[in-house]
């Protein structure tokens, strides 16, 4: 019987060894891809299961290096931040969630590094280096003498006198980071609260509920008593909505936390409701 001199080369045990090799490569990989993918849902599953009170770690940032901010980072204490917990108690009863205490609020020491800037070009490679940054530099920025944390919220503080405009804060449901640019000044405590809450349920899945043009609450997602009549004034704000609406066109910053409840939307986004 006659062999044909090409077959025999492409079937040669060089070339299928390259072929395996390169296959294997990718079954390795893919696999790889498969087990991250797989303990990210895991993790999620576990963290808006409700089962168990999230640790949420606040990690204090001078954000513009002035002595005011580190003046008040000083000051700080972890009841500084107890609103925050009270807030998330009321709301669980609210929506008649079995868990007394949702979160656990802990502070964490001063960290001396700023996080990485978001790039000016929001392209989807640059938004997602970015992320992958964040996440390193959050890892490798943890001060937090205990239980690892299900939650981090960085806040950073500058000084009111100088910075009367901050820049936007954000949240990452990938790797739980929370990131608060806030005032370092007592009597803003509770709206730096708001601003945690806000991003921190943003860690958990919720989204913005507001126009990002003018910053007006989204009817009806962002309103915190869509159904009302008269629809105006508003009482209180959705905490993704961020503001409470006095009119179609106008609307003002809640004070502190008992002005803000979680509405419907947002409670279907972090599994509060089915």
């Amino acid at each position: 019987m006659n062999h044909d001199p090409k077959t025999s080369k492409e079937a040669s045990p060089k070339s299928f060894s390259r072929i395996s090799f390169k296959t294997i490569r990718i079954i390795i990989l893919f696999t790889i891809l498969i087990f991250i993918g797989l303990d990210q849902w895991l993790e999620k599953k576990r963290i808006t299961d409700w089962e168990d009170t999230l640790w949420v770690v606040v990690y204090p940032v001078n954000g513009d290096g002035s002595s005011q901010s580190e003046s008040y980072i000083r000051s700080l204490q972890t009841e500084t931040f107890n609103s925050l917990e009270r807030f998330m108690e009321k709301e669980a009863t609210r929506y008649h969630l079995e868990l007394q205490h949702p979160i656990r609020i802990e502070l964490a020491p001063e960290i001396s590094t700023r996080p990485p800037t978001l790039p000016t070009e929001r392209s989807v490679p640059n938004i997602i280096w970015w992320s992958l940054k964040m996440r390193f530099w959050a890892s490798r920025s943890d001060t937090y003498n205990g239980p690892t944390p299900d939650i981090r919220i960085f806040a950073i503080y500058f000084d009111p006198q100088t910075h009367k405009v901050l820049n936007h804060s954000f949240g990452l449901e990938k790797g739980r980071i929370g990131i608060a640019n806030i005032f370092a000044d007592a009597r803003q405590a509770e709206q730096n609260n708001l601003v945690i809450v806000h991003e921190m349920l943003h860690t958990l899945g919720a989204s913005d509920k507001y126009d990002l043009n003018t910053l007006q609450p989204s009817y009806p997602e962002g309103y915190a008593e869509p159904n009302i009549t008269p629809r105006y004034p508003q009482k209180k704000a959705e905490i993704m909505g961020g503001r409470i609406p006095r009119s179609r066109l106008e609307s003002e910053l809640p004070n502190d936390l008992s002005d803000a409840l979680i509405g419907e939307q947002t409670g279907i986004e972090i599994h509060w409701v089915s």
